[in-house]
């Protein structure tokens, strides 16, 4: 059972929170400043400075990080004068033309982390340039120590064990960007945007009421439906897959994530949207009526501002009078200039992990023997 009242109270929810998942969500900016930091330690921008590399092969694991990556290479795709490859395992092709951004947790006896060490491996051993971010110690440090540019941010996220899995996201976007960077594939502030997940975090922390804290906001109107996440941009369509991807870890909630184009060719879907309010009856007697199929609740995501975007999120709207909209409060950001759509994507994607969290701990998903929706 949804317990709503405990977004309202920070005691209560920060009791809840016995794994301390609120407190690394809200690490995001900190993960930004050490992984920026470690890789000029690292050497990563004089290593890559000049390169022009045949490709650019993100190396994923299961996950939040996989749908980091796909973010990540649709941020750099439209403007990167090379391929940008997502793969969990290195490609047989690999050279030392070739560049590899690969992350890691250090596991022993962890199947994933084997999986990682042999990827890297394969491809220091093919002569790539191989950028490789966590611990000093694990079996993919190990597959890569003085062959692989080691990047090993200096903070903990303090959750203990697999709990960590998913609450990494800003390491993985630093790394990439960080990267993406040095071979001036785009030109983002790590600095800056560290202060605006800062901000984001502040904004989207366990203090504020649920009316004017957009994360617990969005989490209340997603609490009991299914939640479907349109991407109104390319960028936002694999943005919304990072969503479903964060609600399915942190709130064991299964969304539907695709594109509003994609969507429209979903005619029973449509069908089902346009005769739900979204909203349960009043009358409905949960002790006696046999319980109805969740109604749905769509949730529009925007990370470009053109004109296209505007009318599409506004078409959108005018069908759907029930949808959410997911974007950035362009007043938060007056007298800073044009917005990069990498820092965009990176907050919203603190403001999802926040929200799933949020449906988590109010659903009890993290409490033994509980079932959530």
């Amino acid at each position: 059972m949804l317990d709503d009242a405990l977004l309202s109270d920070e005691t209560r929810l920060l009791a809840a929170d016995r794994d301390g998942v609120l407190r690394a969500v809200a690490t995001a900016g900190a993960q930004v400043r050490t992984t920026a930091q470690a890789t000029v330690e690292a050497g990563v921008p004089a290593d890559l400075d000049g390169l022009r590399p045949r490709a650019l092969v993100l190396l994923t694991r299961p996950g939040t990080t996989e749908s980091a990556c796909r973010l990540l290479a649709a941020l750099l795709t439209p403007t990167a004068p090379l391929p940008v490859i997502v793969t969990s395992v290195a490609p047989p092709w690999l050279g030392p033309l070739d560049v590899v951004v690969a992350t890691h947790r250090g596991r022993e006896g962890d199947p994933v982390e084997a999986d990682v060490a042999e990827s890297v491996h394969r491809a220091v051993r093919r002569g790539a340039h191989v950028v490789l971010t966590g611990p000093e110690e694990g079996p993919a440090a190990a597959a890569g120590a003085g062959r692989a540019l080691a990047v090993t941010p200096r903070m903990t996220l303090g959750v203990p064990g697999e709990d960590a899995d998913g609450l990494d996201t800003a390491t993985v976007l630093a790394t990439g960007l960080a990267v993406a960077r040095g071979l001036d594939l785009l030109d983002l502030d790590l600095d800056a945007l560290a202060d605006r997940l800062d901000a984001e975090a502040e904004r989207d922390g366990p203090r504020g009421e649920a009316f004017v804290n957009p994360a617990k906001s969005l989490a209340l109107r997603l609490a009991e439906r299914t939640p479907l996440l349109w991407g109104a941009d390319p960028v936002a369509g694999l943005l919304a897959g990072y969503g479903a991807t964060v609600l399915a870890t942190h709130a064991g909630v299964v969304a539907q994530a695709t594109t509003v184009a994609a969507a429209g060719a979903q005619p029973a879907l449509l069908a089902r949207l346009q005769e739900s309010s979204g909203e349960a009856s009043i009358f409905a007697d949960p002790f006696d009526d046999p319980a109805p199929a969740a109604p749905p609740r769509l949730v529009v995501l925007a990370v470009r501002e053109d004109l296209a975007v505007r009318r599409l999120v506004s078409d959108v709207g005018a069908r759907h009078p029930g949808a959410d909209v997911l974007e950035i409060d362009d007043v938060d950001l007056t007298g800073e200039g044009p917005v990069p759509d990498a820092l965009r994507a990176a907050v919203l994607a603190t403001r999802l992990d926040f929200t799933a969290v949020y449906l988590g701990l109010a659903l009890g998903a993290r409490e033994p023997g509980v079932r959530t929706a």
